[in-house]
């Protein structure tokens, strides 16, 4: 057996002769090299105290962030545009005697509901009491439940 076993302490143990550097200690005369300006040089918003630039700031110069072109594309010009329409719109259309029996989109462009581009979904707001046969793009389920508990039709365009 080998009695020779050096036991580490961690009291020890000291950091290898010159990894640590003292501080360098500003401003405290011209002996230390680095007393009157501190190494700030004169003048200019750097030598004043409080002086912080934005993040990415380069002097005026369009910055990095700015210059690169911006890549993928935004889809919502070809996103479709619904005109939503609900069930108690209808309802009032038929009380007032505008609409009898059918509903589709001619008809709702004939009212100025919707713009002639767009497609149509109803939505489930309101009761209807007549039975109607509604031509549209789109139906929220409410107003399919609502549509054929009246005895009416929901058709898909």
């Amino acid at each position: 057996m080998d009695n020779n076993i050096s036991i580490f302490n961690i009291n020890q143990i000291s950091p290898k002769f010159g990894a640590n550097k003292k501080k360098l200690r500003l401003g405290r005369g011209q002996g230390s090299g680095k007393g009157g300006t501190c190494g700030r040089g004169h003048k200019g918003a750097k030598s004043r105290s409080g002086f912080s630039k934005k993040i990415g700031f380069e002097g005026g110069q369009m910055p990095i962030q700015r210059r690169t072109p911006k890549f993928g594309f935004k889809r919502h010009h070809l996103k479709k545009k619904f005109s939503l329409i609900n069930l108690d719109t209808i309802q009032n259309f038929v009380n007032q005697g505008k609409i009898k029996n059918i509903v589709n989109k001619d008809i709702l462009i004939e009212k100025n509901l919707i713009g002639k581009k767009k497609l149509i979904k109803i939505l489930g707001r309101g009761k209807l009491h007549t039975s109607l046969k509604i031509f549209a793009s789109k139906f929220s389920k409410k107003a399919l439940l609502n549509i054929k508990e009246s005895g009416g039709e929901a058709i898909y365009e």
